[in-house]
C-alpha cells in the first residue's frame, strides 16, 4: 500500500513535468491515473511548431538521466510509441551539466587505489563531455599516451535503481489493466532496458565491448577502434586511447583537410555491413558524435555502451526476407516470418502476405540506391505487430541502427545510398550464406550437431525412466514396456538419422569441393 502511494506521488511529478512540456499524450493514451493527468493538464504549456516526439524529448531531459535513457530505448520501439515519435526520440540529446572535476578525481582514486597524480602525468579537471550516466576527461599517461577517461556520475546507480522500480511498477500496471498491450511485453521491455542500463553502469562491460569490436575489425584497414587501458579501468572508470579527428558530421572540416566525404561514406557503409552481417556484433549508437574520421581517413568509433548482436540464423532470415521483398515474393516473406517463429501459428500466412505487399509494392522496380532498408525494415516490423508478432528487441535495435547509419551516409553524400555502395559486399555475403553450396554445408553442419547430441538425448531418456522408478511414480507394466519399446524405436530411428546425416555431410563436402 505504502509502495503504491509512493509510486503514485512520483507518477504525479512525472505527469506534471510532461504537462509543462505539453507531452501528456502518452499517459493519457494509456489511461493510467487519469486524475493525475487531468490535474497536470492545468499547467500544460503550448509549444507551437514542435512535434509530439520533440516535446516528449524535452520532458524526458527535464526528468533526468533515467528518463533520457528510457527515451533512447523507446526510440527503438516504434511498435510502442509510433514511428514519428520514435524518430524524434532517436535524436534525444544525452547531455547534462558536468559534475565537478574534483569529484571525478576522487572517484578515480577510489576505484584505482591510487591518487590521480600517480596514475596520470596530466589530467584535465574540466570535463570534455557530460552525459546522463558518465562524463569524459582528457588525460596523459606517464608513458606519454593521450587518453580519454570516462567516469560514472556520483550516485547514479542508486538513482537508476529507484527509477527502475517505478518503471517496473508502471509496466505491470499496463499489462494488468490494458490487456491489448500485453503482446508488446512492456515488462519484458523494462527488463531489457534494466539489463542494458546495468551493463552501462559497469564500465568494464563497455571496455569488453570495445575490445571485442577491436578484435573483429583488426584486419579492416579503414576502421580503427581505440585501445582500452585495462590497468586503468575499473567498474566506475574506463580509460581508452584518445581519438583526435573530425566528427563524421563535420563535412566542411573534412574537405578542408583534404578528406573526401564520399570515400568516408563508403568506408562507413562497409564498416556497418561488416559489423552486422560478418561479425553479428555492431555498434548500436554510431551517430556523428560517436564516429570520428582520423587525419589519415580511417573511421574511429567511441562510446561502446550500446552494442547489438544478431545471430547467424537471424542474419540469414532477415536477408532472405529483404531479398524476397526486392523480388516481390510476398508469400515467401510471410512464410519466412512463420518459419522464424516471429508470427504465431494461428495467423494466416495469406493475410500476412497481403499486408506485406502493402509495404513492398511501392518499392517494386526501384534501384537499391533509392530504397531506405532501415525504413523498410521498420515498416515491416510495424506490419508484423498487427499480426501479433512478439517484440524482437535485437531487430528493433538493428532497425534503429540502420536508420542512424543511413542518416550518416546521407549527411556525407546525399546523392549516394549506402546500400548501393555495399552491393558488392551483399552479393558476396549472399554467395557465402544463401547459395545452394552454402545451404548444403549448413545442412551437413546441422546433421553433425544432431549426431553429437545423440548420446545426450539417449542419456536423458534413460535418466527420466530411472527417475520415475526412484521417486516411486506408479507406472503400469504395460506403459513401462511401451515406453521401453518407444525408447528402443527412437534409438533405432536416431541411429538411422545419424547415418543419414553422416552421408549427407560427406556428400555435401564432396559437392562443395566440386563447386569451389
Amino acid at each position: 500500500m505504502l509502495k503504491n502511494l509512493k509510486y503514485s506521488c512520483r507518477l504525479f511529478t512525472i505527469a506534471w513535468t510532461l504537462a509543462r512540456h505539453d507531452a501528456l499524450f502518452g499517459l493519457e493514451a494509456l489511461n493510467i491515473s487519469p486524475f493525475f493527468a487531468a490535474s497536470a493538464r492545468l499547467v500544460a504549456r503550448s509549444h507551437d511548431g514542435l512535434r509530439r516526439g520533440q516535446r516528449l524529448s524535452r520532458a524526458l531531459q527535464a526528468l533526468g538521466p533515467s528518463y533520457i535513457k528510457l527515451g533512447q530505448a523507446l526510440s527503438t520501439r516504434a511498435d510502442l510509441v509510433g514511428e514519428d515519435i520514435a524518430e524524434d526520440l532517436a535524436e534525444l540529446q544525452d547531455r547534462l551539466p558536468p559534475f565537478p572535476g574534483h569529484l571525478a578525481k576522487a572517484m578515480i582514486a577510489a576505484q584505482l587505489d591510487a591518487p590521480v597524480a600517480q596514475l596520470f602525468a596530466q589530467f584535465d579537471e574540466e570535463a570534455h563531455a557530460a552525459a546522463s550516466i558518465a562524463q569524459v576527461h582528457f588525460a596523459v599517461t606517464h608513458s606519454g599516451r593521450e587518453v580519454a577517461v570516462k567516469v560514472l556520475r556520483p550516485g547514479i546507480e542508486e538513482a537508476f535503481q529507484r527509477d527502475l522500480d517505478l518503471f517496473f511498477w508502471l509496466a505491470r500496471l499496463v499489462e494488468r489493466r490494458l490487456p491489448q498491450y500485453r503482446r508488446l511485453r512492456p515488462v519484458a521491455m523494462i527488463h531489457t532496458f534494466a539489463d542494458t542500463v546495468r551493463m552501462e553502469l559497469d564500465l568494464r562491460f563497455e571496455a569488453a565491448a570495445a575490445e571485442e569490436l577491436r578484435a573483429h575489425s583488426a584486419n579492416d584497414p579503414d576502421f580503427y577502434v581505440p585501445e582500452v587501458e585495462w590497468d586503468l579501468t575499473a567498474r566506475r572508470v574506463l580509460v581508452t586511447e584518445r581519438i583526435r579527428g573530425f566528427s563524421a558530421g563535420d563535412v566542411q572540416g573534412m574537405r578542408a583537410a583534404g578528406i573526401d566525404p564520399n570515400a568516408t561514406m563508403e568506408k562507413a557503409a562497409r564498416a556497418f555491413f561488416n559489423q552486422v552481417f560478418r561479425d553479428g556484433f555492431f555498434h548500436a549508437d554510431m551517430h556523428p558524435g560517436n564516429l570520428f574520421v582520423l587525419p589519415d581517413g580511417r573511421l574511429a568509433p567511441v562510446d561502446f555502451g550500446i552494442m547489438g548482436r544478431i545471430s547467424t540464423q537471424d542474419q540469414i532470415t532477415l536477408a532472405e526476407i529483404l531479398w524476397a521483398f526486392m523480388k516481390g515474393d510476398f508469400m515467401r516473406v510471410a512464410t519466412l516470418h512463420r518459419e522464424a517463429g516471429w508470427i504465431p501459428p494461428h495467423v494466416s500466412v495469406e493475410h500476412f502476405a497481403q499486408a506485406a505487399r502493402a509495404v513492398g509494392q511501392p518499392i517494386m522496380g526501384k534501384a537499391l540506391n533509392e530504397i531506405s532498408v532501415g525504413r523498410l525494415l521498420g515498416q515491416l516490423l510495424h506490419i508484423a505487430e498487427t499480426f501479433e508478432m512478439e517484440a524482437q528487441p535485437h531487430l528493433l535495435l538493428l532497425q534503429k541502427t540502420m536508420m542512424t547509419a543511413e542518416g550518416v551516409g546521407r549527411h556525407l553524400n546525399p546523392d549516394v545510398n549506402m546500400w548501393k555502395v555495399s552491393e558488392p559486399l551483399i552479393r558476396q555475403w549472399a554467395r557465402e550464406h544463401l547459395s545452394k553450396p552454402a545451404r548444403a554445408k549448413a545442412v551437413a553442419e546441422e546433421a553433425g550437431k544432431l549426431l553429437r547430441d545423440l548420446p545426450r538425448v539417449l542419456r536423458d531418456v534413460k535418466d527420466f525412466l530411472a527417475q520415475t522408478q526412484r521417486e516411486g511414480i506408479v507406472v503400469a507394466p504395460s506403459t513401462f514396456a511401451r515406453l521401453e519399446a518407444q525408447r528402443a524405436a527412437h534409438h533405432r530411428a536416431w541411429l538411422r538419422f545419424a547415418w543419414f546425416g553422416l552421408a549427407v555431410a560427406v556428400a555435401s563436402a564432396f559437392f562443395i569441393a566440386e563447386t569451389l
